[in-house]
């Protein structure tokens, strides 16, 4: 049986609007050049709303890692923070223009959770189903395997 290589690449970034933007356009790139196009929009969002809480609830400060990683037919986004208190899902009154992100996630998704992460630490994740490629997935490159984003 042959099985597909795994895919692995971070982002280190500092939670500003700013910077969210410039990790969506990674995290796209990023599955263009996995050939998962059809996964761009729902890690996209997914992503926007784990670095959003970050921005907004974080303490003591707003650094993060995002991972994605591909793993035979699962695509894996991760956001690992520098604050231990975990999220949770909160019933949004249906006027209000936030706390629906981690809703929104697990309507997308296929699974996600939130783990702490060490004493001062926590990661919030989700999974989406990854369709069988139609071609080899080429080797992940260097720059791209450890690439920080200047806060």
């Amino acid at each position: 049986m042959i099985s597909q290589p795994s895919r692995h690449c971070t982002v280190e970034l500092q939670a500003l609007p700013s910077r969210i933007g410039q990790v969506r356009r990674i995290v796209s790139a990023q599955l263009r050049y996995w050939h998962l196009d059809p996964l761009i929009d729902q890690a996209a969002l997914g992503v926007t709303e784990l670095l959003t809480n970050v921005h907004r609830h974080a303490q003591p400060d707003k650094m993060c890692i995002v991972e994605i990683e591909l793993l035979l037919d699962r695509l894996t986004v991760s956001v690992h923070d520098h604050d231990p208190h975990l999220p949770t899902v909160r019933d949004a009154d249906p006027l209000a223009t936030c706390g629906r992100g981690l809703a929104m996630i697990a309507a997308v998704s296929e699974s996600w959770g939130v783990r702490p992460e060490g004493p001062t630490g926590k990661v919030v994740w989700f999974t989406l189903p990854a369709p069988t490629p139609a071609v080899a997935l080429p080797p992940c490159p260097e720059r791209m395997a450890r690439s920080a984003v200047a806060g």
